[in-house]
């Protein structure tokens, strides 16, 4: 199992034209799962495995989000290509 981290709150677009800051999601269990550029297989493929997982992490009071450096007009495109259940958060500026 992989150690907990505390992430320092940010405000970050996400796929379905929302918005999100940490500070909103207190109480919440968060995964960040990060992965390098859309439409790759790999990042395909976990993007699949949590979606078919979101409703296990939501029993656990837990969200999920995939995070990248593309753009959200391109997360967009792919999260409905692909099915997501789950959101997309775009990491442009690597911060």
């Amino acid at each position: 199992m992989l150690p907990k981290e505390k992430a320092s709150d940010f405000t970050a677009p996400v796929t379905g034209g929302k918005t999100v800051t940490l500070k909103s999601l207190a109480g919440k269990k968060v995964v960040l799962y990060f992965y390098p550029k859309d439409m790759t297989p790999g990042c395909t493929i976990e993007g699949h495995e949590f979606s078919q997982l979101k409703a296990k992490f939501a029993k656990k009071n837990a969200v999920i989000y995939g995070v990248s450096r593309d753009t959200i007009e391109k997360h967009e495109k792919f999260k409905e290509k692909e099915c997501y259940t789950i959101d997309l958060l775009s990491d442009v500026d690597e911060k």
